[in-house]
């Protein structure tokens, strides 16, 4: 008798086992989904196309309950490309044509699972596909009749914008446009135009993740990275889209530079970074000829770095702080860097819901980022102590 109400107790234990891992199944497959592609209707009439000419796409999700009101549009990163060759070598990826697209992750900042994502869940939530190659800035009529690549940036962008404006963001109350990497530099170049375009809204604001790419005229490789922008500037034509209180000062290929940038910004930004911003070392720096030797295994992989390569990370870290030090002031402006070795924290669960250390008051990104959004207390933390690139997210 013992022996079978014993193994009666343990048939009900494993399905109740079963049963919860079903239930954790279902509720992870609800809050994460899969969210299908949208063409724009008339994205080819209107030439709002990606470099290949297919038509520019996005991801909704709707917003219920509380955020019925509230609206996210997120602009991804992929990096730019300034010349025919690049940009026709950027056809072939998700990052030139929407050909192959049919759904993508909601993650993050757009994650509908209230433990993750407490302030923006329930939001109406839209992923805007990056195609162009120009952080969503060109708008080049004529088409190259020998490559046929399209230069369409700003026009995929409002265009989307439109259709969001149709779907009810016109009447929205709260508002956020995000972005990472290229997207976040687009979210800065795009700030103040998009808050025109939404004038009823009670709050606007912009939230720029890793968008922050420094010029560091006192690190070997400055001519690299003046000329990477200089060449998105040309070949893409969008001298006219950059702020004219920067390119009234200096050569239009300069104003890409965040940092000639967000002091002119009048709607409330929000800059997230680390200081040991992985990209920018590992892609945009030239190393010194003494610690040239491992450099690329090294930025792979901090624990293979040398004393001198990690002084080297740790000069970028001083420059990029000296950046930021040097623009001006604005009480609405929130910050969060933080010295994690990493490029992107909005769109991973992880990165979205790290905790940073003391120096930055063990707050975690997503509370820090809510806070500022809803006012609730300051939200402006550096780092400051942390002298060396961490490895945040090591499993």
């Amino acid at each position: 008798m013992e022996k079978s109400i014993r193994s009666t107790g343990d048939y009900w234990t494993k399905l109740l086992i079963c049963a919860l891992i079903l239930l954790t199944t279902q509720v992870h497959c609800h809050f994460n989904p899969r969210i299908n592609v949208t063409f724009l209707d008339n994205a080819v009439s209107t030439g709002a196309v990606c470099l290949d000419g297919s038509p520019a796409g996005y991801h909704y999700e709707k917003g219920y309950g509380t955020g019925a009101d509230n609206w996210l549009v997120y602009l991804p990163g992929g990096a730019w490309c300034g010349s025919k060759g690049d940009c026709l070598a950027r056809t072939k990826t998700i990052g030139g044509t929407t050909v192959n697209v049919t759904t993508t992750w909601f993650g993050g900042i757009l994650s509908a699972d209230s433990l993750v994502n407490p302030d923006l869940y329930n939001w109406h939530r839209t992923f805007i596909r990056y195609c162009d190659g120009a952080s969503f800035m060109a708008d080049v009529e004529a088409v190259d009749p020998e490559t046929n690549l399209h230069l369409r940036g700003a026009r995929i962008f409002r265009a989307v914008v439109d259709v969001l404006l149709a779907k009810g963001m016109k009447n929205a109350k709260n508002i956020i446009l995000a972005g990472n990497s290229a997207g976040g530099l687009a979210t800065i170049l795009n700030c103040d135009r998009f808050r025109a375009l939404v004038p009823n809204a009670s709050r606007v604001k912009c939230l720029s993740d890793s968008g922050f790419f420094i010029r560091a005229q006192n690190l070997p490789g400055v001519e690299k990275r003046e000329k990477g922008f200089a060449d998105v500037v040309a070949f893409h034509d969008i001298t006219k889209f950059l702020p004219k209180s920067c390119t009234s000062r200096m050569d239009p290929s300069l104003c890409m530079f965040p940092e000639y940038l967000v002091g002119d910004v009048q709607t409330p930004l929000f800059l997230l970074h680390s200081a040991f911003d992985q990209y920018q070392i590992q892609y945009n720096l030239k190393p010194y000829p003494a610690i040239e030797q491992g450099w690329k295994e090294c930025t792979s992989n901090t624990r293979l770095c040398t004393p001198a390569q990690i002084d080297f990370m740790k000069e970028f870290r001083t420059t990029f702080l000296q950046t930021l030090k040097a623009i001006p002031d604005c009480p609405s402006r929130g910050m969060f860097i933080n010295s994690c070795y990493i490029h992107d924290f909005l769109f991973s669960r992880a990165r979205w819901n790290y905790q940073g250390p003391p120096s930055l008051g063990n707050k975690i990104i997503e509370r820090v980022i809510g806070d500022w959004y809803f006012e609730r207390c300051s939200a402006k933390a550096i780092d400051a102590e942390t002298d060396h690139p961490l490895n945040c997210f090591d499993a």
